[in-house]
């Protein structure tokens, strides 16, 4: 999803989530979805591979307040969630839906600081980035059903250095993968600062996250085409385009096939389906079974959307099995992205 603004902490370290929106309809209690007949509650492995975090509740509900959702066009019915999206908050939604796992994607970028705070020498910049993925990975060491997928961001890190830093999040601190953004972040994904990153990835056998969608000047930093060179350059990546391509979701089915190692995830999207600049419900599971629902999984961006709200939509796609939809609320995430799921959540 395309992000242009970020709240701070104290220290000055960025959310795990960064965009100004503002939001088409109320949020809706997370319970208040409607649960389709014969659709499985509890009995499923859920996992949200795409899960933000804040530091407090309301550094999450001030940035809700001022996102714009520009990329698919209006909409009514999307359901998003009542949290602000701290610690407490991604617990309890997780617990209310049934989830046993999520992974906390964190991202940073200057662009998104505080105005205050974009000015800074570049190793201030450099530390705020190093500090805000050590609090992420504390936050989740001794909590199993989280998993951290660090900031990474070439700009402010990258080259050797940040594939030092990845090392020693990933060696020292159990980070499981790394988190980019090009369109905030202002690069393209075959950047040469990001080239000993990729390497670090596939050396440390982690995945990478990236956003992916059309950016509002018309700049492709993050289509889906814009990655032909980095998986050309970098084969064995573990690349997952998050949204399904997004705004430029018609590119996505002949890209899967051009490079068939790259999974998805298709958070905010799923919730976007029949918007005017989003596929329908049908065309969305079209573009699932074009790709293939093996590639694909579920992603909430919590705490935008509801969790037991994105389950349900996924649930509801017509023209896939049920066994696919099934592998698609978690089995799938777990084995793309190996994940130490040991046990289901049950829902509340």
């Amino acid at each position: 999803m395309a992000r242009t603004s970020c709240w701070s902490s104290s220290d000055g370290s960025a959310s795990s989530h960064a965009g100004s929106r503002n939001s088409t309809s109320e949020s809706p209690d997370a319970r208040g979805g409607h649960l389709a007949q014969g659709r499985p509650v509890a009995d499923e492995l859920r996992i949200d591979c795409h899960l933000h975090l804040y530091e407090t509740k309301a550094a999450g509900l001030r940035e809700k307040e001022t996102y714009e959702i520009w990329e698919y066009g209006p909409k009514q019915d999307v359901v998003f969630a009542r949290f602000g999206g701290d610690i407490e908050d991604a617990e309890a939604a997780m617990a209310e839906a049934g989830y046993a796992h999520a992974v906390i994607a964190n991202l940073f970028a200057i662009a998104l600081l505080d105005e205050g705070l974009r000015s800074a020498a570049m190793h201030v910049q450099a530390e705020r980035l190093r500090a805000f993925n050590r609090w992420a990975c504390d936050v989740a060491a001794t909590r199993g059903q989280l998993s951290v997928f660090v900031a990474v961001d070439p700009t402010v890190l990258g080259g050797d250095p940040g594939a030092a830093h990845l090392r020693e999040m990933v060696e020292r601190h159990g980070a499981r993968g790394v988190k980019i953004h090009p369109v905030v972040q202002r690069f393209l994904p075959d950047d040469l600062r990001m080239h000993p990153i990729y390497q670090a990835c596939i050396d440390l056998d982690i995945p990478v996250l990236s956003h992916s969608g059309s950016d509002r000047d018309g700049a492709a930093y993050a289509e889906p085409v814009a990655f032909a060179g980095l998986l050309r350059r970098f084969p064995d990546l573990n690349l997952v385009l998050a949204h399904l391509g997004g705004g430029a979701w018609r590119q996505t089915a002949a890209f899967a096939e051009a490079f068939p190692q790259v999974s998805f995830d298709l958070c905010e999207i799923l919730a976007w389906a029949g918007a005017p600049n989003a596929p329908s419900a049908e065309e969305l599971a079209k573009l699932i079974l074009d790709v293939g629902p093996q590639r694909v999984m579920l992603g909430t961006d919590f705490p935008w959307y509801d969790l037991a709200d994105t389950a349900n939509r996924v649930m509801d796609l017509p023209l896939l099995s049920s066994e696919q939809k099934s592998q698609m609320l978690g089995a799938n995430a777990a084995r793309i992205l190996r994940l130490p799921v040991t046990k289901r959540a049950e829902a509340r």
